[in-house]
């Protein structure tokens, strides 16, 4: 059985500088979360995305989304097959074990809307009957920040709720970027990874994150948090009781992929800004005056964090 190391090692050594990326990525498929790729053209988030599901021997699709797309080219259809005298269901790509839903801000409202069911109960419907989808199931979504795009359409806030993580993906280092030229200027194809994992692994592997132990003192750290965001009086809308559990669920297993059984401040800390950061709304006064990194920042600096947690 391959171990979580030698999987991270091998996206590591696929696309470079995106060690942490690739941890957020894999803690949202231990906890059947989804995760949003942001960052401008040619930062490689599909490649990313491309990288981590080859990786993994269960099935992968990728829609390319567009304003023309509809929303059963999602979810898939019911057509009337004159051959049989009957009609046939015909699943659509979300029917997969890892969806690359590539430049989902494209897409119109009613189309993103069709990703909703699946995202949240992973299942989808259609002509009312229900399908369950394939486990594991994860989206791994893409965008161009929305205000250097035109003809884009923001993700409402219902949305951006289904997402355990928004991964702003920033640019490589000098360093890391010229290791990028020296391994990749002469070889123009592909990145390829080798397919290490299985739906078998991802089950054990989250069975186990599930088990890793808890303190009480550290949930209330995170309830803390999440209350003093509804309270601030720069941000508009806090953080909600889904939340929470997205930010416990994310730190249990941050504390698994780490090697530890049970959870510390730190693994929250680790995690709760790509978690929070795209359920939060600053307040008018906020956005005046301040960025919402640097308010959640504030919040979290202002809570001591538990000395000790009891394993």
């Amino acid at each position: 059985m391959v171990s979580i190391q030698e999987f991270k090692q091998e996206l590591n050594q696929a696309i470079i500088g995106r060690e942490k990326e690739f941890d957020f990525m894999l803690i949202a498929l231990l906890q059947e979360g989804h995760v949003l790729l942001e960052s401008v053209p040619g930062s490689g988030k599909t490649m990313m995305a491309k990288s981590f599901a080859s990786a993994f021997k269960g099935e992968f699709r990728r829609i390319q989304f567009t304003p023309d797309v509809l929303p059963s080219d999602v979810t898939g259809i019911r057509y009337f097959n004159p051959q049989t005298q009957d009609f046939v269901l015909k699943a659509g790509p979300v029917s997969t074990n890892i969806l690359l839903a590539d430049e989902i801000n494209r897409a119109t409202p009613r189309t993103q809307s069709s990703l909703l069911e699946s995202m949240e109960e992973k299942q989808v419907t259609i002509d009312g009957e229900t399908i369950k989808l394939p486990t594991p199931f994860m989206v791994i979504a893409t965008q161009n920040p929305i205000e250097s795009q035109q003809g884009t359409f923001p993700l409402p806030a219902a949305q951006l709720d289904r997402f355990l993580f928004k991964l702003n993906i920033g640019y490589p280092s000098m360093e890391e970027e010229q290791q990028i030229l020296r391994q990749y200027g002469n070889n123009p194809g592909e990145i390829t990874t080798s397919s290490v994992i299985g739906p078998d692994d991802v089950e054990l592997w989250a069975t186990e994150a599930s088990n890793v132990t808890v303190h009480e003192d550290i949930e209330h750290y995170i309830l803390k948090i999440v209350r003093a965001t509804r309270e601030h009086p720069f941000i508009e809308l806090g953080l909600s009781s889904r939340a929470a559990l997205a930010i416990l669920r994310a730190a249990k297993a941050h504390a698994y992929i780490s090697g530890r059984s049970f959870a510390t401040p730190d693994d929250v800390k680790a995690i709760i800004e790509p978690a929070a950061l795209h359920r939060m709304e600053l307040s008018t006064e906020g956005m005046l005056t301040k960025e919402l990194d640097d308010v959640l920042e504030a919040i979290i600096s202002s809570i001591p964090a538990p000395i000790e947690a009891a394993i």
